[in-house]
C-alpha cells in the first residue's frame, strides 16, 4: 500500500464567500495566524480522512515533544478515527479512512511532519483550500487543527458541510491552558467531568487540575488507606483511569492536588498525625480563628510526614500529568508560637523559622514527586515566611493567587497565573471572574517562567451544589482563557461579539445536554427544617464546633451549609429548631440552579428589625425579598431589571409564613394562607444561597419548603 500524497491545492469547483471580517473566523479560540480565502470548500459522500500508513501509529516527532503540556498519548490512526464520528455527528457525513492515493478536493488529510519546528508541541498549519490539510508536530496539533476544522463546520449553514477557505499556522501563546476544581470540598460526577473535558478540548485548554483533597473531604479511594476516602464520594484507581483515558483522547492532562500540610483536617483526623493530637499539642491560638489545630498536618513529627510521603507516593502513581500539586498554601503564621513548634526549631539543625519548617516539608514532598518523574506544584504564600536555612527546590512550580497574572511575581520558580480568574460563588467570598477585564484588559505573560494561567473554582460553602450551577458560572470566564492563553495579541472586537461567537459555536460533538433536574409533583421539591442533622457521609468540619452549621434537605438533594467565620445561631422555631440571622454575612450556602416557572416557596419567619433590604433565596439573577429596597415590603428582584413589591410589610417579632406562588408572568403573595396581593411578572426561583453578602435577613427562620409547582389557594391554605 503506497503512502499519502499531497499535491499542491487547486481552487477547482470551489463555492465563493467573502473573505473573512476583521474579526476572524467563527472559531474560540481565535487563530494566532489566519488568512481568509474567498470560496468555501465542501465535504461530501465522498470526503475520506487521508493518513500516511508509516505514520499510523505515531503520537509526536522529536520536533513536537515539550514537557509541557506533557506527551501526546493518541495516535494519528485513531484521532483519524474520532474525527470520524465526529464529522458524522456534526455533518451527518461518514468519512472512509484511507492510507493511500491522492486526496481529493473534498478530502481531508492529516499529517505528522517535522517541516515546521516553530509550531512546537501544540501547534498546526491548517490549509482548507481543497483538500483540507492539517499538519503538525505531534497529535496535539493535529487535533487542535480538528478542532479548528469542525468549529467552522458547526458555524456553517444549513449543512455544516462547508468550510470557509483559509491558511493558518496557528499556535497557542502559553503552554498551560488549566480549568482547576475544588473536588475537595465538592464532589464532582463523571459525566460532568467529561463533559469538561470535551469543552476543554475543543476550545484547546489542555489541562484538567482536580484538586482532590479539602479540610472537608478526600477524593481518592485507594484500599491503602482505608477509611480516608467514603467510597461513595471519590474516585476509584479504576475511576482514574477512565478519566485518564478519556481526557487523553481530548488531549486533556489530568493534573492531581492534594492539600498538604493546611487545610488537612479530613487527612489528620484519620491517621492522628495533626497539630492538635498527642501530648503537648497546639491550640486555637495557633491557628486561624474559626479553625481546629488539626487542620495542619503536624510537620514536626517523623509520623506525620512519613504518612505525608506515602499519601504522595500513592497518588502521584495513579497519574500521568507532568505536574503534581501538594498545595502548600495558608500555613498560619501564628503556629510559629505553638511550644511543640519552638521546641522542634530549637532542637533541629536545619530549621530555625516557621518558613524552613513548610519549605522543609515541601522539598520532602517534592522529592517522593520527582520520584515519579513529575514536577511540583505548589500554592503560592510559602514565600512570605522568613526561611533563612531552608529554600523551596528551584524546579516547584508556583500557582500565583496573588497578583493580575500578567507577569511572574516569584523569582527563580516558574508560575501558572490563577489569581485574578478565580469563581468562587457563594455570598462570603462572593468572587467571579471579570470577564470584561480578562477580554480586554489583561495580556497573557509571555515570560519564559510564565507557563500559563487557568480558571479557579472553589466550592466554599457550596459543597453539595449541582454541577451545573458551577457550570453557568465557569463557562463565560473558561472561554475567555481559552482565547487569551492561545491568541495573546490584543482583541479585535468587543466583549459581546465574543460572547455571540463563542454561543454560536456551541457545545462540540459528544458533550450530552445539561442534566435537567426531574420536576417533583407530587410532593416538595427541597424542605429545609434547620434542626440538628449529622453530617454527610464523605465530609468532614473543617471549623471548630460551632463555625458552619448544617442544613439538612429533608425532601431533595440540595443541602446547605452556613459560612465558617459568620454564621447564623440555632434557637428554638415554631417546630423543632430555627436559625437566628443577626449580620450581613450571615448566609447559607446551597449552589442550586434556579427553577423555572411554576414553582412555590414557603417560610416561616420571624423578624427583629428593619432593613433598607433583606433577602431570603438569591443567585445571579433574582431573589426573594423579605424586604424589598426602597419600600420595605415583601417582594423579589430581577437583578438589573425590576425590583417589585407586595402590599404586605412584614411585621417585627412574630412569626408568620410567607408563600409565594409563581407561574410564568405572575406571582402571588400568601400571608399564614391567606392572600395579600400579586404581582404580574414572575423570575425563576433563586437556589444559590439565603440572603446575600450585603442583604441578609435580620431575624428567625423555619421551615423553608420550595415545590415545583404552582400550589393553589387551597393548598397553600392548609400549610402548617
Amino acid at each position: 500500500m503506497g503512502a499519502l500524497q499531497v499535491p499542491a491545492a487547486s481552487a477547482e469547483g470551489q463555492e465563493t464567500s467573502p473573505p473573512d471580517t476583521a474579526g476572524g473566523p467563527t472559531v474560540v479560540p481565535r487563530p494566532s495566524d489566519w488568512t481568509g480565502l474567498p470560496g468555501l470548500t465542501r465535504l461530501t459522500h465522498h470526503t475520506r480522512i487521508l493518513i500516511d500508513p508509516r505514520q499510523a501509529s505515531a503520537t509526536t516527532l522529536p520536533s513536537g515533544r515539550a514537557e509541557l503540556p506533557g506527551p501526546a498519548r493518541q495516535s494519528v490512526r485513531a484521532l483519524a478515527t474520532q474525527l470520524r464520528t465526529e464529522i458524522e455527528q456534526v455533518t451527518g457525513l461518514i468519512p472512509r479512512i484511507a492510507t493511500d492515493g491522492r486526496p481529493d478536493r473534498d478530502d481531508i488529510t492529516l499529517t505528522l511532519t517535522a517541516d515546521r519546528a516553530p509550531l512546537g508541541a501544540e501547534g498546526y498549519d491548517f490549509d482548507s483550500t481543497g483538500p483540507v490539510r492539517v499538519s503538525a508536530a505531534s497529535t496535539h496539533g493535529l487535533y487542535y487543527g480538528t478542532r479548528t476544522l469542525l468549529q467552522l463546520l458547526r458555524t456553517t449553514a444549513p449543512d455544516h458541510r462547508a468550510v470557509p477557505r483559509a491558511r493558518s499556522a496557528d499556535r497557542p501563546a502559553q503552554a498551560i491552558r488549566m480549568v482547576h476544581l475544588d473536588a475537595g470540598r465538592k464532589f464532582w460526577r463523571i459525566p460532568y467531568l467529561k463533559n469538561l473535558v470535551r469543552r476543554m478540548g475543543d476550545q484547546k485548554l489542555n489541562t484538567l487540575f482536580l484538586h482532590l483533597s479539602e479540610s472537608e473531604g478526600f477524593r481518592l479511594d485507594s484500599p491503602r488507606f482505608p477509611g480516608l476516602a467514603d467510597p461513595a464520594h471519590s474516585y476509584s484507581r479504576a475511576d482514574i483511569e477512565d478519566l485518564k483515558a478519556f481526557a487523553a483522547r481530548h488531549h486533556v492532562q489530568v493534573m492531581p492536588g492534594l492539600e498538604l500540610p493546611g487545610h488537612a483536617t479530613v487527612i489528620s483526623e484519620a491517621f492522628g498525625i495533626g497539630f492538635g493530637s498527642g501530648p503537648g499539642a497546639c491550640t486555637a491560638a495557633h491557628t486561624h480563628s474559626h479553625l481546629t489545630p488539626d487542620w495542619i498536618i503536624d510537620m514536626t513529627s517523623e509520623k506525620a510526614i512519613g504518612k505525608s510521603k506515602e499519601i504522595v507516593d500513592e497518588f502521584a502513581g495513579w497519574f500521568d500529568a507532568p505536574l503534581f500539586s501538594i498545595g502548600a498554601e495558608e500555613v498560619p503564621g501564628q503556629l510559629a508560637e505553638c511550644p511543640r513548634v519552638k521546641d522542634h526549631l530549637a532542637a533541629a539543625p536545619d530549621v530555625s523559622t516557621l518558613g524552613d519548617l513548610l519549605n522543609r516539608y515541601i522539598n520532602t514532598l517534592d522529592d517522593v514527586v520527582t520520584s515519579h518523574g513529575k514536577r511540583t506544584a505548589v500554592y503560592n504564600g510559602s514565600e512570605h515566611l522568613a526561611a533563612p536555612q531552608q529554600r523551596v527546590h528551584a524546579p516547584v512550580v508556583f500557582l500565583t493567587w496573588e497578583g493580575t497574572g500578567a507577569e511572574p511575581a516569584i523569582p527563580g520558580h516558574d508560575e501558572i497565573a490563577i489569581g485574578p480568574f478565580y469563581n468562587t460563588p457563594n455570598n462570603y467570598h462572593h468572587k467571579y471572574p471579570d470577564e470584561p477585564w480578562m477580554y480586554d484588559t489583561w495580556a497573557p505573560s509571555s515570560a519564559p517562567d510564565m507557563l500559563g494561567s487557568g480558571v479557579v473554582n472553589w466550592a466554599d460553602y457550596n459543597f453539595w451544589a449541582d454541577d451545573e450551577y458551577f457550570e453557568q458560572h465557569m463557562a463565560g470566564a473558561r472561554a475567555i482563557l481559552a482565547d487569551r492563553t492561545w491568541n495573546g495579541s490584543p482583541t479585535p472586537d468587543a466583549l459581546a461579539d465574543f460572547r455571540a461567537r463563542a454561543a454560536r459555536i456551541g457545545d462540540p460533538p459528544g458533550t450530552t445536554p445539561a442534566g435537567t433536574r426531574p420536576r417533583v409533583q407530587d410532593r416538595p421539591s427541597h424542605h429545609w427544617t434547620f434542626d440538628d442533622a449529622a453530617y454527610p457521609k464523605g465530609w468532614t468540619y473543617a471549623g471548630s464546633p460551632g463555625n458552619t452549621l448544617f442544613a439538612e434537605d429533608v425532601a431533595g438533594d440540595l443541602p446547605g451549609t452556613s459560612y465558617i467565620i459568620d454564621n447564623p445561631t440555632p434557637v428554638p422555631g415554631v417546630r423543632g429548631q430555627a436559625w437566628r440571622f443577626d449580620s450581613d454575612r450571615d448566609g447559607v450556602g446551597f449552589g442550586g440552579t434556579d427553577v423555572a416557572e411554576p414553582w412555590t416557596v414557603s417560610v416561616r419567619v420571624r423578624a427583629s428589625s428593619r432593613t433598607g433590604d433583606q433577602v431570603l433565596l438569591s443567585s445571579k439573577a433574582g431573589a426573594l425579598k423579605l424586604m424589598q429596597h426602597g419600600t420595605g415590603r415583601v417582594g423579589f428582584t430581577r437583578y438589573g431589571a425590576d425590583d417589585l413589591s407586595f402590599p404586605y410589610v412584614l411585621p417585627l417579632d412574630r412569626w408568620v409564613r410567607l408563600t409565594w406562588v409563581a407561574s410564568p408572568g405572575r406571582t402571588v403573595l400568601y400571608v399564614d394562607g391567606e392572600r395579600v396581593g400579586d404581582v404580574p411578572a414572575s423570575i425563576p426561583l433563586p437556589m444559590r444561597s439565603i440572603g446575600t453578602e450585603g442583604a441578609s435577613l435580620r431575624g428567625d427562620l423555619d421551615d423553608l419548603v420550595t415545590w415545583d409547582v404552582a400550589l393553589g389557594a387551597s393548598a397553600v391554605a392548609r400549610l402548617r
